[in-house]
């Protein structure tokens, strides 16, 4: 559903991505990992059309992503701090978002449902507590029933009840046909979701397969010691 051909993309001397090349399918769940300063949030950035590669070329289902920003109308991103007015209520968040992005697409409010939102919703968003605004991040996220997800540690700040509900929904999600990329320091929670890995090093990518095979490569049984394995590699280098 998304590949990277060539992603090249500098800010000034730093390198951030060096000639990506990354093939995510549909109805898959993907981890994104790598140390911090590896690229992961500049080709989620990428993904998203909030910067540009200087080179390489972006494929969503087939078609390059060039200046025709329809696209973004199939994603749902759930940041991993939001930042909403707050002024605004919830429902009038919900609403005001319904309306940029134009969708026709049936709404999903299966989360603002499990997460029991509605009293929340008609509250200025600025006096909810943190793990309530988090709430509300991946209610939206899955809101207008988008092809990709793109979840940047979406457990965050969820208390266990919640955190469990978000992974149903996620699998859920996947079982739908839907593609997931998930950013997350939270090796459990990657464990329990990802179908496959994409790990990023330096600004490369070092590793893209299924956590099976990251698990044979390494000669770990879990993929957080799988992927420490592929950091120590990476520093031995």
């Amino acid at each position: 559903m998304i590949e990277t051909r060539g992603l090249c993309k500098r800010f000034g001397p730093l390198t951030v991505l060096q000639a990506v090349d990354v093939s995510l399918g549909r109805g898959r769940i993907t981890a994104l990992v790598g140390p911090n300063g590896a690229g992961k949030t500049t080709l989620l950035k990428s993904i998203l059309g909030l910067t540009r590669p200087d080179s390489g070329v972006i494929l969503f289902d087939g078609t390059p992503l060039g200046d025709d920003e329809s696209f973004r109308a199939r994603i749902g991103y759930m940041p991993q701090t939001p930042r909403f007015p707050g002024n605004l209520t919830g429902a009038e968040l919900y609403a005001m978002l319904r309306d940029l992005r134009g969708d026709a697409r049936p709404a999903d409010d299966a989360l603002f449902a499990a997460f029991a939102l509605d009293t929340h919703m008609q509250k200025p968003v600025r006096t909810l507590s943190g793990g309530t605004l988090q709430k509300i991040n991946a209610a939206l996220a899955f809101a207008f029933s988008p092809d990709l997800l793109i979840l940047d540690e979406p457990t965050a700040g969820l208390d266990p009840v919640s955190s469990a509900t978000l992974k149903d929904k996620i699998l859920a999600d996947r079982a739908a046909g839907r593609t997931v990329i998930v950013t997350s320091h939270v090796m459990s929670d990657l464990e329990e979701l990802a179908d496959d890995v994409v790990f990023l090093a330096e600004a490369r990518v070092c590793f893209a397969g299924s956590v099976w095979d990251l698990k044979r490569a390494t000669r770990q049984n879990q993929l957080e010691r799988a992927v420490a394995e592929l950091m120590r590699r990476g520093r031995a280098a």
